[in-house]
């Protein structure tokens, strides 16, 4: 007997930027038989504001401009009547922490994902240790943290390629690979509902 082929599952993301748009797909291939072991996904990707600034500088400005990127494609399905199933909003930017009374800065990224029923959730990638060099250059003189990290590493366009995770790493982890890794965390309580749902989260 043939397996029946569900309805097509639409994700759009808050975004145009290749690895934004290519970090959902990989998250899907791993995570999307658990959502719909039958169903054929599609990313789209449309430019969506985040409501802060160029180069969020702390967790909960990141968090707020993930989320505010994934209830701006909310909206347009709305206007639109489009059967968009999920929303993802994608925010890169800096968390400034003090240790002891030294500062440390970290790269972070960070994804909010929510679905066609108002449910949503936040997933975040891990963290990595920017230079104090290229920390003030971001904090201190205001630079974008994409034009800081072509001056930085002497390149150009690093942010649509391995960006300022695959400079720090040595690609080891780019920022592809972190936006993966914070879209499939921040779907987790969609894939793993049965387990949240007990938890009362």
């Amino acid at each position: 007997m043939a397996q029946q082929v569900s309805e097509k599952i639409i994700v759009a993301v808050g975004s145009t930027r290749r690895p934004k748009l290519n970090a959902v797909w990989e998250a899907l291939t791993i995570l999307g038989p658990t959502l719909d072991a039958n169903a054929p996904f599609a990313v789209i990707g449309e430019e969506a504001e985040s409501g802060v600034g160029h180069t969020p500088l702390t967790r909960a400005e990141l968090m707020s401009g993930a989320k505010h990127r994934a209830e701006v494609l909310e909206q347009r399905a709305r206007e639109r009547g489009l059967t968009w199933r999920f929303f993802v909003g994608l925010e890169g930017g800096l968390d400034v922490v003090s240790v002891n009374g030294r500062r440390l800065v970290f790269l972070q990224n960070w994804a909010y994902v929510s679905d066609a029923g108002g449910e949503g959730a936040y997933g975040q990638s891990g963290s990595v240790l920017l230079p104090d060099a290229l920390a003030e250059e971001v904090i201190g003189r205001g630079t974008e943290l994409g034009i800081a990290i072509d001056n930085f590493a002497g390149g150009h366009g690093i942010r649509d390629a391995q960006g300022a995770w695959g400079v720090l790493t040595r690609n080891l982890i780019t920022r592809q690979d972190a936006f993966r890794v914070a879209v499939i965390n921040a779907f987790a309580p969609f894939f793993n509902a049965a387990l949240y749902r007990a938890s009362g989260i």
